[in-house]
């Protein structure tokens, strides 16, 4: 397995449809850096966040999850409370290849301001929006950007192709539209 550059990135994302949109540049000026960098992709956040609340005193359960949890917005940019936690989603859609695996990583940027960015790999043939897990590590509010960089994705190419693919397995994941709540 071996990890992807920009040029790889950039082939298979215009060609086969792998990120879109596709920025083939890293963009910078005035924002949270997004697009493409040297051996990944800084994907952007979407203006949709679910923020996590305790006013309806609910108790997070994967199995049996209560929606009153979060507050839903629809902003240029939001306030998570201080250690707290907010769901989010790309701008960007995305199609993995049958033969490549990508981990994400939160950009420096916010992991310096105590915000802790943790999204699961992105298995071979998934596809869709990425729901984002954002954490805000801090005793203080942090705000968050809308339409900026906020991790960033690496990808890795296997020299043998998976024998079955979360498509094959009609993973619960599969074509993400929005934000996605925990499933069983």
């Amino acid at each position: 397995m071996s990890i992807k550059s920009d040029r790889w990135i950039r082939q298979t994302a215009l060609q086969h449809k792998m990120i879109e949109p596709f920025s083939e540049k890293q963009v910078r000026e005035g924002v949270i850096s997004y697009g493409l960098s040297s051996y990944g992709y800084d994907l952007r956040v979407s203006d949709e966040f679910k923020i996590f609340t305790n006013v309806n005193t609910t108790v997070i359960d994967p199995k049996n999850f209560d929606e009153r949890s979060f507050v839903t917005m629809h902003a240029e940019s939001v306030v998570i409370p201080p250690n707290s936690f907010a769901l989010a989603r790309s701008v960007e859609y995305f199609r993995i290849p049958r033969n490549v695996l990508t981990i994400c990583v939160g950009k420096s940027t916010y992991a310096r301001c105590g915000i802790i960015v943790n999204v699961t790999p992105f298995e071979p043939q998934w596809e869709g929006f990425v729901t984002l897990e954002i954490s805000n590590t801090t005793p203080l509010p942090a705000r968050i950007y809308a339409n900026e960089g906020l991790c960033q994705i690496l990808f890795f190419e296997s020299d043998e192709v998976c024998e079955i693919s979360y498509a094959d397995r009609k993973g619960k994941y599969q074509n993400q539209q929005g934000i996605v709540l925990p499933k069983l």
